[in-house]
């Protein structure tokens, strides 16, 4: 039996991610994209912060080649290493952590080839595999040797496998990667062949666009649209479910689309993780969070002196409320910028240290006043505690707190980073409400439901994945959470 070897190692045990992924081509073989690689990845940075790569491949020289490092985009990338990066064809990824440990070895994108060497490829992925326990037991069986236990190296085998199988013919060989893998994927696939392969999992968990430069000459399938925005180009569309899209000298081509009744695109994308200027499936993200706000004012049966949102990713749903309300919304929290998304920091320890550093209250907006509080969500709670608390401190009367999410009950085994229902808020708490408003120590709490989410979103209950609300997973591989946060290898402080 021919024996396939990775030529690196990808990464150790956190198998849960939601980053950013990008690939360019231009059919103009003497246009080096590394520098718009870059800006994409740049406009990707709230997608991972922990760490950024990019791969060229160089039609000249026939060769891929490329480099990642741990940090944000523009502290991995210099001027120097940009320019070394050569290709007219590029996979860019940027990262984030989802356990304590981080390492250079979990930065993407991944190198592999097997023994031919033609079949080289680098692999950018954004997902989780559900199934990848019985997929890496079936490969071993086959001769397939592993140096890690994540998913990423599973589904890089998968595809080896398949090239093999269907000589080195990779739609064939995609097409039945779509057969064997399970759960949430976006893959962005660079070969040697002059090729990118753009695939986007048949559920559609998370969103994939293909645009086009002024140039039409280039292509760009991103995860979101705003990096194509970046580069001031123009949007095709959405990448479809189950979609295998080839993009190459002669434009772009569908390979293969695998349709389903059942579509299951991940709403917290909508509530918090998309950029609010990207458009998802024709519809504004920035529009759906307004209305968000809207339809928990409808819901609203206390008197307050001003609307105040929980910056960033509250304010969009803030301004919603006040428009609805008639409360007038008032700037009462100052983000520091140079402070991260605590959401996507690796450990509690560092997530609560940063609350601290990263939000600074208006005392003239929250002296003596009744606050309505706008969030997105709340996963562990502890940083809305904070908040209350900090205004409060800050002489406010009452916070009345709304949060333009139903309650998160349940662990989330496709992508997002609240894995264990042990972290969350509402489900340890059983959804009681009042027990969690007297966990945060606000005067009053409404949730949004799930049905105006719903509405909100403008989709079909069917064509979303509501999972981590209603315990209702879409995928075929059986739902056991004791035994896939065990199989995870989840490790937190």
């Amino acid at each position: 039996m021919k024996k396939y070897s990775l030529n690196q190692n990808p990464f150790g045990k956190g198998i849960r991610e939601a980053c950013g992924i990008v690939g360019i081509f231009s059919k103009d073989s003497s246009i080096q994209v590394s520098q718009l690689t870059y800006d994409a990845l740049l406009s990707l940075q709230h997608r991972g912060q922990e760490s950024a790569g990019i791969y060229a491949y160089a039609d000249s020289m026939h060769r891929i080649n490329g480099y990642k490092n741990m940090g944000l985009v523009t502290h991995v990338f210099s001027r120097k290493i940009l320019q070394g990066i050569f290709g007219h064809v590029s996979v860019g990824h940027v990262r984030y952590s989802t356990t304590a440990t981080s390492s250079l070895d979990n930065a993407q994108p991944f190198l592999y080839d097997y023994e031919s060497g033609e079949s080289k490829f680098a692999l950018a992925f954004n997902g989780t595999l559900t199934n990848f326990l019985s997929l890496r037991r079936q490969l071993k069986k086959q001769g397939h040797e592993f140096t890690t236990s994540t998913d990423t190296e599973v589904i890089a085998h998968v595809i080896l496998e398949q090239l093999k199988e269907q000589g080195d013919d990779y739609p064939e060989a995609l097409r039945n990667c779509l057969d064997l893998l399970d759960g949430s994927y976006s893959l962005a696939i660079m070969n040697r062949r002059n090729e990118i392969y753009a695939i986007r999992d048949p559920l559609g968990f998370k969103p994939y666009t293909i645009g086009q430069l002024n140039d039409p000459e280039i292509f760009i399938a991103a995860s979101e649209s705003v990096a194509i925005d970046a580069l001031e180009g123009i949007i095709i569309r959405d990448i479809r479910p189950g979609e295998i899209l080839r993009i190459y000298e002669d434009g772009l081509t569908s390979e293969y689309v695998r349709t389903k009744p059942r579509k299951a695109f991940c709403m917290f994308e909508y509530v918090y993780f998309s950029r609010p200027d990207s458009i998802i499936g024709k519809k504004s993200v920035y529009n759906v969070r307004v209305e968000l706000g809207r339809a928990l004012a409808r819901h609203n049966n206390v008197k307050a002196d001003a609307v105040v949102a929980v910056p960033d990713s509250g304010r969009a749903a803030a301004i919603g409320f006040a428009e609805e309300s008639g409360i007038p919304f008032r700037e009462g929290l100052i983000r520091n910028r140079y402070v991260h998304r605590t959401f996507i920091m690796p450990s509690q320890t560092r997530r609560e240290d940063s609350v601290r550093k990263k939000m600074n209250p208006i005392k003239s907006v929250v002296m003596d006043k009744d606050i309505v509080l706008i969030d997105d969500s709340i996963v562990r709670g502890t940083t809305l505690r904070r908040i209350v608390r900090l205004l409060k401190s800050y002489g406010a009367r009452k916070i009345h707190v709304r949060i333009s999410c139903p309650p998160i009950v349940s662990g989330c085994f496709m992508g997002i980073d609240f894995p264990t229902r042990k972290e969350l808020i509402a489900g340890r708490m059983k959804s009681n409400v009042n027990e969690i408003c007297k966990f945060i120590q606000a005067d009053s709490l409404v949730y949004q439901t799930i049905d105006d989410l719903v509405k909100c979103c403008g989709k079909a209950k069917n064509e979303l994945c509501l999972a981590c609300l209603n315990r209702e997973y879409p995928i075929k591989t059986p739902v056991d959470h004791e035994k896939f946060e065990q199989e995870f290898g989840i490790q937190r402080e």
